[in-house]
């Protein structure tokens, strides 16, 4: 099969178009013949030496895919209701960027009614992130207040939409006016340019001095303090990426006397039962959300697999809103 291989730790470039062995579905397993793959921030650490795949997972890139299911578990196969031929999308540990890929059949879920291939490929990783950290640690409530950080990378247009269908309120931050006006057109109630606008400052005047309920943190670093000085009574950070630096300091105080709840995971090395509970729970809440149109896949660029390097690139400059993707 062809796909793609990091070729060294470096830049865009390391990445490029090799040939493997096709992979063999194991017990419980489906072997995914890929139509198109998503491109994340975790593909662009791993391409830089920084986030090495789990012990057993491919050393290839990619950890989400969408396809037809060329074969695999029989047994496990049709206990989950699928068929060879059926369009199936999967969150997996590595091996995303090729023309083959092995999946858990518990993290394979069906193409939602109405989607392409390459719609389809944007949804695991995120999705599973958000339902994972918003409301299964953070337990987002209908009624209450989420702070996003980053609206419009694809973690946060897959937030601002399931919080907003799950009846929370929304404020995002991003970088401009123009990221930030697409943050309320994703269905945002707010939306706050850090660049030019202190975000805790604006989420307490936004929530009349009460704070926000939780907050999706993929910063850290000194975004942490600020962000408990903005949390309401009994409000939650989960932290998803250190982006801004791994060491926080902050108000402990502010913790003991409004009950906070500083908490945070990471996705790809979890067992394959825990992510395929997250799987179970989008299939029965979220996916009617996206065959009714309530939530949308929002892809910003599509490029052919071989260019991988292009999509990355563009990845790192932070111009994109939503999505990138690579087809075969």
């Amino acid at each position: 099969m062809n796909a793609i291989e990091i070729s060294a730790p470096g830049k865009p470039e390391v990445l490029r178009l090799a040939q493997r062995p096709d992979p063999v579905a194991g017990a419980g397993e489906l072997l995914i013949r890929v139509a198109a793959s998503g491109v994340n921030r975790p593909d662009v650490l791993q391409r830089k030496g920084a986030y090495p795949p789990p012990p057993g997972a491919s050393d290839l890139p990619g950890l989400e895919i969408a396809g037809r299911i060329e074969s695999g578990d029989a047994q496990a196969m049709a206990a989950a209701g699928f068929k060879v031929g059926d369009r199936v999308c999967a969150l997996v540990a590595g091996g995303g960027y090729a023309e083959l890929c092995v999946a858990p059949v518990g993290q394979c879920l069906p193409v939602p009614q109405g989607l392409s291939d390459v719609e389809a490929a944007s949804l695991p990783e995120t999705f599973f992130t958000v339902w994972s950290n918003v409301f299964d640690r953070a337990r987002l409530q209908p009624g209450e207040t989420l702070l996003i950080q980053g609206g419009t990378s694809g973690i946060g247009v897959t937030a601002i939409q399931l919080a907003k269908a799950h009846g929370a309120t929304v404020i995002a931050t991003a970088g401009s006016d123009e990221k930030c006006a697409a943050c309320i057109a994703l269905g945002a109630d707010h939306a706050i340019n850090y660049k030019t606008q202190d975000f805790a400052a604006e989420a307490l005047r936004i929530t009349a001095k009460r704070g926000v309920d939780v907050v999706l943190d993929m910063v850290a670093g000194d975004y942490v303090a600020r962000e408990v000085g903005c949390l309401a009574e009994d409000g939650r950070i989960v932290i998803i990426a250190v982006q801004g630096g791994v060491k926080a300091q902050f108000d402990a105080g502010l913790v003991l006397r409004r009950r906070l709840v500083i908490t945070g995971s990471t996705l790809r090395a979890r067992p394959v039962a825990f992510k395929a509970a997250i799987a179970a729970a989008l299939r029965a809440t979220v996916w009617p959300w996206l065959a009714a149109g309530r939530v949308k896949p929002v892809v910003h660029t599509v490029f052919a697999a071989p260019d991988a390097a292009q999509a990355h690139a563009l990845m790192e400059t932070n111009q994109h809103i939503g999505k990138l993707v690579l087809t075969w």
